[in-house]
């Protein structure tokens, strides 16, 4: 059974859905730097095999020499593989192809889905005083997956505005049930974040109308739009609040760790430097 974290008072907090090309991973990326740039102290996890999270913060693939990966198969230390980026406070465990055979590789091994639960809970992730961490996890309900469920107080579910949205959700949702009830009692769902939405396009005003009307208060107040400045920002391996400020994305963006931060306030008031 899944047990409180004890030795860090982060909030962890799964980006997942089986569905690719919803923004996951820019939402992984974004929201973590909007919360940092609202004080806060965050590690990224990068659980995608694809490592656009890690190619996003700036992370090139010859500074991966211990990955998400490693953490995982290895059981390397989780300090030993997080890096700095740019951006001071955020921190990320990158990843990189590896990934794509770890499904396959933890079949056999009898603590497969708590590999990344038991990683975020050792003693050497103390120093850091992280307010949240992130996990980008991949398109699919895979094992890589299960672990981050298995891992996180909450998770945080993108989900685009377009006509089969709310049926994609249905999966993911009997797998969330079910890792409750055989991994972790204490997961919650965080919220249902829309995105690339077009208030000009009637569609998306009916995906938004149909996904309060069916998940109510699941669904947050944000909604980030269809943006062109947030689909640019990673080419410059760089957070949109950073690149564009002012833009709709990065207001978005901002307006979601401003809810996130509502319910869970910063506890951390002395940092640690790491």
């Amino acid at each position: 059974m899944s047990e409180p974290i004890s030795l860090m008072s982060a909030r962890i907090i799964a980006v997942a859905n089986q569905k690719g090309g919803v923004g996951k991973t820019t939402t992984a990326i974004n929201l973590s730097a909007a919360l940092v740039a609202s004080g806060a102290r965050v590690l990224l996890v990068d659980l995608d095999p694809q490592g656009n999270a890690s190619t996003g913060l700036g992370i090139l693939p010859a500074q991966r020499k211990l990955t998400s990966y490693d953490l995982l198969m290895d059981e390397a230390p989780v300090s030993k593989t997080v890096l700095k980026t740019a951006t001071e406070g955020l921190f990320i465990c990158p990843a990189n192809a590896d990934l794509a055979s770890a499904d396959m590789e933890l079949v056999s091994n009898e603590k497969r889905s708590f590999l990344l639960h038991d990683a975020l809970r050792g003693p050497d992730l103390a120093d850091l005083a992280l307010d949240f961490v992130l996990i980008d996890c991949p398109p699919s309900l895979s094992l890589l997956t299960v672990n981050a469920l298995v891992a996180a107080h909450a998770v945080l579910v993108p989900l685009q505005s377009e006509f089969f949205a709310l049926e994609g959700l249905s999966q993911l949702m009997l797998t969330i049930r079910e890792v409750r009830q055989t991994a972790n009692p204490g997961l919650r769902i965080e919220g249902v974040l829309l995105t690339m939405a077009d208030s000009r396009n009637r569609l998306s005003q009916q995906v938004e109308a149909d996904a309060r009307r069916t998940l109510g208060d699941l669904v947050f107040n944000t909604v980030v739009p269809r943006n062109v400045r947030v689909s640019e920002a990673p080419s410059y391996a760089m957070a949109v609040i950073d690149y564009d400020p002012a833009s709709r994305g990065a207001e978005a963006y901002r307006a979601l760790a401003a809810e996130l931060l509502a319910r869970h306030p910063l506890k951390n008031e002395t940092r640690i430097e790491a």
